[in-house]
């Protein structure tokens, strides 16, 4: 999907995000506002919302000298998301549907969002999620798309998140013990999104293939991955792609089987999947 004015808008608005996360001075945060309103003059309204984040995200860490802006953020996002690990699964052990329970732990980890347009509280997601009914409920046909795969490829989202999916993935390996599951993190630092580091921190590389795709946007960009993820892009048998920005980059996508698992935080997705924002979507294509 194509950026449009709100996305503009949205981006923009990351400039003050970073300056509050990187502590900037005032001179810095001047500068940091300015060069990025003076980039969105020159947006190409043909590439979708990441590919645009991308080149404002390199440019920002350019003038702060920081290669990556969020890295003290990303750490704590991680400590809190640590700390629903017991309590999470407690409830993975009482549930009668236990691969429903997982992906709604995966999709409540979606709140874990520096660039949306609206935030949500981590606490709050969890203690409703459960009850909460997927608004596009494609539900079923994952589940079908599983029991049928041999393969799968799991694009992962932002960091804090990624300890959500390392909870779903368990679960996927305990009730598909066959499955080749491969976990897609980005080339290199952007915004808050998990490259190879803190996945293997999280011990991604023994439960499952870690492939770092090689994108330099807060998305599963196709045309920017490397050589071998796009081949196991091509050849998986099912695509699980987590949060807004792999969704705005791959709608549309050269192939089917895919299921996008997300929290609706901003108009723009929200309008191209007919729901609403605080939506939770399971959507297969």
């Amino acid at each position: 999907m194509n950026i449009e004015l709100a996305c503009v808008e949205c981006i923009i608005n990351q400039s003050t995000k970073v300056a509050k996360a990187i502590e900037a001075s005032d001179c810095l945060e001047d500068k940091l506002a300015s060069t990025v309103k003076d980039m969105s003059k020159d947006f190409s309204f043909s590439n979708n919302p990441p590919e645009v984040a991308s080149d404002v995200y390199e440019k920002m860490a350019e003038i702060a000298n920081k290669e990556d802006l969020y890295d003290e953020v990303k750490e704590l996002s991680t400590k809190k998301a640590q700390s629903f690990i017991p309590v999470l699964e407690k409830k993975l052990k009482s549930t009668s549907n236990k691969l429903l329970t997982a992906t709604k732990i995966a999709v409540a980890g979606n709140v874990i969002d520096l660039a949306a347009e609206v935030e949500f509280d981590l606490d709050e997601e969890l203690e409703k999620i459960f009850e909460t009914d997927f608004s596009y409920n494609d539900f079923d046909k994952f589940q079908d798309e599983l029991n049928k795969s041999k393969k799968v490829v799991y694009l992962g989202d932002n960091v804090g998140e990624h300890i959500f999916d390392y909870m779903f993935i368990e679960v996927l390996k305990e009730l598909y013990p066959n499955l080749e599951i491969y976990y897609f993190v980005r080339g290199n630092p952007i915004i808050n999104d998990v490259t190879i580091k803190e996945a293997k921190e999280a011990g991604f590389d023994k439960l499952c293939y870690l492939v770092d795709s090689g994108v330099n946007t807060p998305g599963f960009a196709y045309n920017r991955a490397n050589g071998d993820a796009k081949k196991l892009f091509d050849n998986a048998d099912l695509v699980i792609s987590k949060g807004m920005g792999n969704y705005e980059c791959l709608s549309p996508t050269h192939r089917d089987n895919i299921c996008f698992l997300l929290k609706v935080k901003c108009g723009v997705v929200a309008n191209s999947l007919g729901r609403d924002i605080g939506d939770i979507v399971c959507k297969m294509i």
